[in-house]
């Protein structure tokens, strides 16, 4: 009832209690100067309380009733901060000989909005406060029936200080918390491009081994609750090891790198392709059926095929071969990613340049006579 539900407004009202507190607890310190001093106008420093500690419980409602939420400052920080410099200023008047004690609420006040300011309103604030002050000394001198003495010349001087120290002390932090806040950005900036190498393949750009497992996880479930179909298919170079053999290394990646920009290219946004490993890739389907993964599959082997990759002694052209497979009902992401090894190996086997479908089938157990995944030539 008192902090409201809304976690923002939570804070916010905490702060602005806060401040009433402090408020409270200066005027109850007024009050009891006032009570035991007969140099204080007692129903002055009563009125005073009233109006001060009064006018931060308006903007502490105001804050409860979520009427600020839309302004720039929904806080009210600077608003409070002038009332109770205003306040603090008058108090200096009223205080009499006990005016010594004002300095440190000054203190106080200054450094309790340091966190919710600019660097222009501390110094908006500050210069404030100094002109406010300023004329609470030229009241005291004008309106005191005792000459201006030693301790008066002090509490200005004190005055002064405080403020100085104050203005000095929060922008000092302001430039503390705008540091702090460049480097959060810096680290948040590091961090995705950290997440962005876990998960993405340096050479190709598109996602890696790690992520791949995710994404088929994430579709495998989905697939389960929504009984979408889910196919899997595993890409790999022909002869891959020649080309790095012949043409170099820098060639081969040069070659990675253009098979994987014609491959995205010739599939659909939802398909997510990525590198597997060395000249292996897989090609996650989602809602789609067979016949027509099939046809996707062989528009990106007429594609590869019509590649042609420059280099010294004239133009490399590749071709692939492709192992396709459907999810099924009750089988995990590992076994129709087995069965589409089968389908590769077989697509291989029986010249590369192919497409082959895994027949629909009880699970597979064994890879077979083949090579291990990513072995290929």
């Amino acid at each position: 009832m008192v902090l409201s539900t809304d976690p923002r407004r939570r804070t916010l009202m905490s702060v602005a209690l806060l401040a009433l507190v402090l408020m409270s607890a200066s005027s109850g310190v007024m009050l009891l100067v006032a009570g035991a001093s007969d140099a204080t106008n007692a129903p002055a420093v009563q009125w005073w309380a009233a109006i001060s500690v009064g006018g931060l419980a308006v903007m502490t409602a105001f804050i409860r009733s979520g009427q600020t939420a839309r302004l720039a400052d929904p806080s009210l920080t600077v608003p409070q901060m002038v009332w109770t410099i205003t306040s603090g200023a008058v108090a200096y008047v009223l205080a009499g000989e006990a005016r010594g004690i004002v300095p440190s609420v000054l203190a106080m006040i200054l450094f309790f909005g340091t966190f919710g300011l600019s660097v222009a309103e501390v110094i908006g604030i500050g210069v404030y406060a100094l002109l406010a002050f300023s004329c609470a000394v030229a009241a005291t001198t004008r309106f005191s029936t005792s000459p201006f003495g030693y301790l008066d010349t002090a509490y200005a001087l004190m005055v002064l200080i405080v403020l100085g120290g104050s203005i000095a002390l929060n922008l000092r932090i302001q430039r503390i918390r705008a540091r702090l806040s460049e480097q959060r950005q810096a680290l948040a900036q590091a961090l995705a491009v950290n997440r962005e190498l876990a998960t993405r393949d340096e050479l190709t750009g598109l996602p890696n081994r790690r992520a791949m497992q995710d994404l088929m996880d994430l579709e495998h479930r989905r697939s389960l609750r929504s009984g979408r179909p889910m196919l899997l298919a595993e890409l790999d170079i022909d002869h891959f090891k020649r080309i790095n053999d012949s043409h170099g290394h820098a060639t081969g990646d040069r070659a990675l790198q253009a098979f994987a920009g014609v491959v995205r290219a010739s599939v659909r946004d939802t398909d997510v392709l990525g590198r597997w490993g060395g000249e292996e890739f897989v090609l996650l389907l989602s809602d789609t059926q067979s016949d027509d993964a099939r046809e996707l599959l062989e528009r990106v082997r007429l594609a590869v095929a019509g590649m042609e990759i420059p280099h010294p002694s004239g133009s490399l052209h590749m071709t692939l071969s492709a192992g396709l497979a459907l999810h099924l009902p009750g089988d995990t992401v590992e076994l129709t990613l087995e069965r589409a090894d089968q389908a590769l190996y077989t697509a291989k086997s029986l010249g590369r340049n192919r497409i082959v479908v895994a027949p629909v089938s009880p699970r597979v157990g064994s890879k077979g006579p083949g090579k291990p995944l990513g072995a290929r030539a």
